[in-house]
């Protein structure tokens, strides 16, 4: 990813096409708790910017409702009068005639990435597969590394094998909200979203929140290894692996990192599954990021994000009664499970 980092930034150099800042790995393969080896995906986020005589301005959705906030990235021209003498053969996009525009400049990011003057994450997610495809052959990798694009309209998904390893990548891209620790993503979080809207992400929080508890956990901490266990043992029944990736994250920030030694293993996945139990019992999860008054400082939030009611990841289940009577079965059936996995370690 460096190495594309490096080719993207020569192409795009002196284009309208959206900056794109160092990519930043989220998710379990680099959190350090994929379930399964096998499947990991490496999802990697990538920040972008405007390009020169543009500017992005994040609107929120208006169906504030929700349970997901989806945002809508508006691209606006900016005046670059003032910066014709210092850059070479650059019109500004307010101030010249269009004919003079059309016969001496690419067009604008408005004429190839929007749509009615907000970002497109298809549109954008065609481009992020042009270039990765063009950059390829000048990577160093590719002498002995075979690329095959996966199709996706949100994100730019690829597996590069050498015939005896195959990894598979997931480009993300969006925009950060300000110097925050918060962006706005291509990634969906509905069945049907919409190619100008860009959903809250909290990946890049999460993952620094990751980062923080490894730098002080002891060295023989198990933290991990108790969030993988789960996540493998939860395979099969409808509880995600993101819920209880949150009762683990909400169990760190108030159990002491030196009770999370080989020693405490058992009562950790104890804790997990009481966890589990009675946020299952009362119908609801508080989210991690949002509203938590106790993250570290390392994590930048926004102050709407901050001050915000934590959203229920659990809401389905007091809405839905059939949804709540399957998730206390599964978790009668998951205890025995796990009762049974614990009697055979001891």
């Amino acid at each position: 990813m460096d190495n594309y980092a490096l080719y993207f930034g020569h192409v795009l150099s002196n284009s309208f096409y959206p900056g794109l800042q160092r990519a930043i790995g989220v998710g379990s393969a680099f959190e350090g708790w994929s379930p399964r080896e096998q499947d990991v995906v490496y999802q990697v986020f990538i920040p972008m910017t405007p390009p020169r005589g543009h500017s992005f301005h994040l609107e929120l959705d208006s169906a504030e409702q929700r349970h997901v906030r989806n945002f809508r990235v508006r691209v606006q021209l900016e005046c670059t009068c003032r910066e014709e003498q210092q850059a070479e053969n650059m019109l500004c996009f307010l101030h010249h005639p269009e004919e003079e525009l059309r016969s001496n400049q690419d067009p604008s990011l408005l004429h190839t990435l929007c749509t009615d003057s907000y970002l497109d994450v298809q549109k954008t997610a065609r481009w992020f597969y042009q270039l990765v495809r063009a950059i390829w052959p000048a990577l160093p990798q590719s002498h002995n590394w075979h690329l095959k694009l996966l199709p996706s309209r949100r994100s730019c998904q690829f597996q590069v094998s050498n015939g005896r390893e195959s990894f598979r990548i997931e480009m993300l891209f969006g925009v950060r909200r300000g110097d925050s620790d918060i962006f706005v993503s291509s990634q969906p979080r509905e069945a049907h979203t919409q190619s100008t809207a860009w959903p809250e992400t909290y990946a890049v929080a999460e993952m620094k929140f990751f980062k923080h508890i490894a730098k002080r956990a002891p060295r023989d901490s198990l933290h991990l290894k108790c969030l993988q266990f789960f996540t493998r043992l939860l395979l099969g029944f409808s509880f995600s692996t993101y819920s209880m990736k949150t009762i683990v994250m909400h169990l760190l920030n108030v159990v002491p990192l030196s009770q999370w030694r080989r020693r405490d293993f058992l009562q950790r996945l104890l804790d997990i599954s009481d966890g589990l139990r009675m946020c299952v019992r009362a119908k609801r999860l508080d989210h991690f990021i949002v509203g938590n008054q106790r993250l570290p400082r390392v994590i930048r939030l926004p102050p709407d994000v901050q001050r915000a009611q934590p959203y229920n990841l659990f809401h389905h289940l007091a809405e839905e009664p059939a949804a709540y009577s399957q998730a206390i079965n599964e978790y009668r059936v998951l205890r025995k499970w796990f009762k049974r996995i614990l009697r055979g370690e001891q």
